[in-house]
């Protein structure tokens, strides 16, 4: 295969990742590295680091979108990135000492059982009113989103759950040189109980940071080749965009089945990749 046409087929399948990353708050990377190791044969350790960089670009596509129209939840974001950023700091430094397939494995089970976890309850439209005097509420987290029938309140709670799910999704990234949007959307989700559109869009706002930090060392290490990270970038970020304009119009029901299709790829992914030792 020519490199016209290995650059536009790889820009091709990215353009599908950013897309279904985008809605999902996964970022493209749950395509990315199968995309490239498998179809294309590249080493995983330039998958992952290609992958990073796509990530980037999702969420600075879509999370600029996300944000004007209203979904994501800055100050959600911007708290929570503490944790993922010393997260991925602590990965990062104990790295080369973790055996990562064994981690691999641990969060392919992990997202397993979470991909078949109950919904909540804002899916089945159901309201809650907030506690003027909670936690949550006095550091002005609550917030709304748009909806059909306009803009729907929804109230923040476990904030030290939260965080500490964050820190671990910081650390996995660290590790594994994941984006680790799995964990955030299901920590933001299940665990904070914002409503789905709302934590895959903050997912969104989120990813971009803590790759970056993994990126940077996957950069230092050699493993970012622009050749292979440029067609990937340019296809995310034209699909991450696409979504980004679609998931006003899409039902909650619906994305969340499409995360957890993705999210059992993902899963066998991982542990298929820790099982025989290729991450």
């Amino acid at each position: 295969m020519d490199n016209a046409l290995f650059s536009g087929a790889l820009f091709g399948g990215s353009l599908a990742a950013g897309f279904i990353g985008s809605l999902t708050g996964l970022g493209g990377g749950v395509v990315i590295v199968p995309l490239l190791t498998i179809l294309f044969h590249v080493d995983i350790r330039y998958a992952i680091g290609a992958s990073l960089i796509s990530v980037i670009a999702t969420s600075s596509g879509a999370a600029a979108a996300y944000v004007r129209d209203g979904f994501s939840n800055v100050r959600v974001g911007m708290l929570l990135e503490i944790a993922t950023c010393l997260g991925a700091l602590a990965g990062a430094a104990v790295a080369a000492y973790v055996p990562t397939a064994g981690l691999a494995i641990l969060l392919g089970v992990v997202l397993l059982g979470s991909a078949f976890a109950p919904a909540h309850k804002e899916d089945q439209g159901a309201t809650e009113q907030p506690d003027p005097n909670s936690f949550c509420a006095r550091l002005k987290l609550n917030s709304s989103y748009p909806g059909p029938k306009g803009a729907r309140q929804y109230t923040v709670r476990r904030l030290p759950l939260g965080f500490g799910l964050m820190g671990i999704a910081g650390l996995l990234s660290g590790l594994l040189g994941i984006g680790s949007g799995a964990v955030k959307v299901l920590a933001l989700d299940l665990a904070m109980g914002l409503p789905f559109k709302v934590s895959t869009t903050t997912s969104n706002f989120m990813i971009g940071v803590t790759a970056a930090a993994s990126a940077g060392i996957y950069l230092h290490r050699g493993y970012i080749d622009p050749g292979l990270a440029m067609p990937v970038t340019l296809g995310v970020a034209a699909g991450a965009l696409g979504g980004a304009k679609l998931l006003a119009t899409v039902a909650s029901g619906r994305l969340r089945m499409l995360f957890r299709v993705v999210i059992l790829v993902l899963a066998v992914e991982m542990i298929y990749n820790g099982w025989t030792g290729r991450i």
